[in-house]
């Protein structure tokens, strides 16, 4: 995976207007110069201030988090296009994407996502964005298209897991359903409390991410929601004081933290098959506790992003770092 655009702007998602109870979820029609139910919203989005004065009902999703997030709130009908997949949709929502065109295996150019015709572009990453690719969210705008982006691309302060909830409910107010987001929002809290429970008062394991890199390692940092599942699921990240989402280090930094596991982000080309062997040859790391006693624990990169898999993802981390809380 080529590192991704992980700028951290400066403005966090709140919502100014549309505070009303929301409506949407009935499905009927209303009458063209009526506002529905909860509506207009305003929102501020990384900076970007948008009023919705209705729901959008030709969406295009650009990373796959986003796309399940939408799908997770029952909106493929609004979907008009996706694109850019790191693995297959959740099994849960196969039906519900099989409808929905993929515009482009990665990101799509402005040109094909106007092709689309679309009211509302929504992107997991703020490269979805880029403006050097002519897909600006200003270029956006003036051609009729609001865009929103993940919230973890534009963190207030250290990412927490309410943020989930923030997106959730932000985007249950921009489409005009918060009951389903409420719904979502609870099955979240659920499957987080449950991990908390299991793991009860176990010691943390000192954990390395290793996401990618053979001169430098490309790992996670503190500013991102990976470095939060980490702890969710007992363990303590040893580069949690990188102030980004993602950075490099160099491997005489992880041997000096020596950390007893190690987490590989699982995506693309290099397996983690690959990636254990590596990380296992490598001469730099020979004495750290994680290479000589070969402790692994695998995470699908879809799972490490803001989205609904988070929860999951927390789960089958925490497993693999305390089995014995899980027999």
């Amino acid at each position: 995976m080529a590192k991704r655009s992980l700028s951290l702007l400066a403005a966090a998602v709140f919502l100014i207007a549309g505070c009303g109870s929301g409506g949407g979820d009935d499905g009927k029609d209303r009458a063209a110069g009526d506002a529905p139910e909860g509506f207009p919203v305003t929102l501020t989005n990384c900076g970007v201030k948008t009023t919705y004065e209705r729901p959008p009902k030709r969406a295009v999703t650009l990373n796959q988090h986003v796309t399940e997030i939408l799908l997770a709130l029952g909106l493929e009908k609004s979907m008009v296009g996706t694109a850019f997949l790191d693995d297959e949709i959740l099994p849960e929502y196969a039906e519900a994407y099989r409808g929905i065109e993929v515009i482009s295996d990665e990101y799509p150019s402005f040109e094909n996502i106007l092709a689309a015709e679309p009211d509302f572009a929504y992107g997991g990453f703020s490269s979805a964005f880029d403006e050097k690719e002519g897909r600006g969210r200003e270029a956006l705008a003036k051609a009729g298209v609001n865009s929103y982006v993940n919230v973890e691309e534009c963190p207030p302060g250290p990412m927490s897991m309410e943020l989930i909830e923030t997106e959730l409910r932000t985007l249950g107010k921009v489409f005009g359903v918060p009951d389903r987001a409420d719904r979502e929002i609870e099955k979240v809290r659920t499957a987080l409390k449950d991990v908390e429970e299991k793991l009860g008062d176990t010691e943390p394991v000192e954990v390395f991410v290793y996401d990618s890199g053979d001169k430098t390692a490309f790992t996670a940092g503190g500013a991102g929601i990976g470095n939060e599942m980490i702890e969710q699921a007992g363990g303590q990240n040893v580069f949690a004081d990188l102030d980004k989402q993602f950075g490099d280090v160099s491997f005489e930094q992880v041997a000096e933290r020596a950390p007893e596991a190690i987490v590989i982000y699982d995506y693309g080309d290099t397996s983690v098959a690959q990636k254990k062997k590596f990380l296992l040859a490598n001469p730099a790391l020979k004495d750290v506790p994680a290479i000589k006693n070969e402790r692994f624990a695998v995470l699908p990169l879809s799972s490490t992003v803001l989205g609904v898999r988070v929860p999951a993802g927390v789960d089958g981390l925490a497993r693999q770092l305390h089995p014995a809380r899980f027999r």
